[in-house]
């Protein structure tokens, strides 16, 4: 028995670790941050939950108080609050470049909490990954309340892009193991370099002068279909979607009507795919470079019907002409009648 205390410590691990045990406190925390994942509010565009949310974690914190995992989980829901109550205010400064409005988000309440938290977290947690999730909350309020110089300071506190755990894991491995590594890399990078490059397109109005955006765009999708060649495109069909919605915006724009419903179409054909995606079965991406990667599950989502209410996904720049116009053509009713259709 003496033997035990130093046993985990070698480990690293606890005593109810060690004999598989967990304990009643840990049950009921799961519990607590399981419900509020379920509402899903991040991925909402209304503020719906958001008090039930707050409500779920403030009453275990009552019960748990100072308890990491719900520390991080509350202050997480407080910047979604933030966006869903008060939103993102931004605009383009003389020079062409998007500018936030910090005035504005400096009376964000919610934002005040979540930073107060997470400045907490980064100090006291013990567990990395919830310092690692502090510090991404702290510099993306820190950024819209006009604190650049903090943003970047705790932003230089994280790896370099070479020594994420994504790419480690692909050199960490062999053999079948290393593809599906690499496999999960690829898809992963390929998402992330995909939002960057529409923060880089939205980032300055004047590229919005030409069809560059356009091309660009199309050359992010073909990224997929170049991993994805036999067509199986997982959860990615989320992105994609995403990117087909804002190309439509894009193309009406410019005049290529046809082009822009050839697009809204896409979208719909994606939309329908991660519906059958989401059938409580397992599934794997089934294209050479990612053949190993399991695809994520879920439950079955309505997911077409969501897509005129997304469209055109990234609100900059302004679209409310673009909106005007493409919603009087008749095609726009069709379509929207075709992602109602079950």
């Amino acid at each position: 028995m003496e033997m035990i205390p130093a046993i985990a410590n070698y480990f690293g691990i606890t005593i109810d670790e060690l004999f598989g045990y967990k304990p009643d406190r840990d049950i009921k925390i799961d519990a607590i941050i399981e419900k509020v994942n379920s509402y899903h509010i991040g991925g909402r565009g209304d503020d719906k939950w958001v008090d039930e949310c707050l409500a779920i974690i403030r009453e275990g914190l009552i019960e748990f108080p100072r308890n990491e995992r719900l520390l991080i989980t509350l202050a997480e829901t407080l910047r979604e609050a933030g966006w869903r109550r008060h939103k993102e205010w931004v605009y383009y400064n003389d020079e062409g470049f998007m500018q936030r409005n910090y005035d504005v988000h400096r009376k964000n309440e919610y934002w005040s909490e979540s930073i107060k938290i997470c400045e907490q977290l980064v100090v006291t947690a013990n567990d990395n990954t919830i310092v690692t999730r502090a510090i991404y909350t702290l510099v993306m309020l820190y950024r819209n309340l006009g604190e650049n110089d903090k943003a970047i300071t705790y932003a230089e506190r994280m790896p370099k892009i070479e020594h994420c755990r994504e790419i480690m894991l692909s050199w960490a491995a062999d053999g079948k193991q290393e593809a599906l590594y690499s496999g999960d890399l690829l898809l992963k990078m390929a998402r992330h370099f995909s939002q960057q490059l529409v923060c880089g397109l939205t980032n300055n109005v004047h590229h919005f002068e030409s069809d560059m955006p356009i091309e660009k765009i199309k050359g992010v999708i073909s990224m997929f279909d170049l991993l994805c060649d036999d067509g199986n495109y997982g959860e990615y069909n989320g992105d994609l979607i995403e990117l087909n919605l804002y190309l439509s915006r894009l193309q009406w724009e410019r005049g290529y009507h046809d082009e822009a419903f050839e697009s809204l179409d896409k979208a719909l054909e994606h939309a329908r795919a991660l519906e059958n995606l989401l059938d409580g079965e397992e599934h794997y991406f089934t294209a050479p470079l990612v053949k190993f990667v399991k695809c994520k599950s879920g439950e079955s989502e309505r997911i077409a019907e969501g897509l005129p209410q997304d469209w055109p996904m990234w609100m900059n720049p302004d679209y409310s002409q673009v909106e005007k116009e493409i919603k009087a053509d008749p095609r726009w009713e069709m379509w929207v009648k075709k992602c109602m259709e079950k």
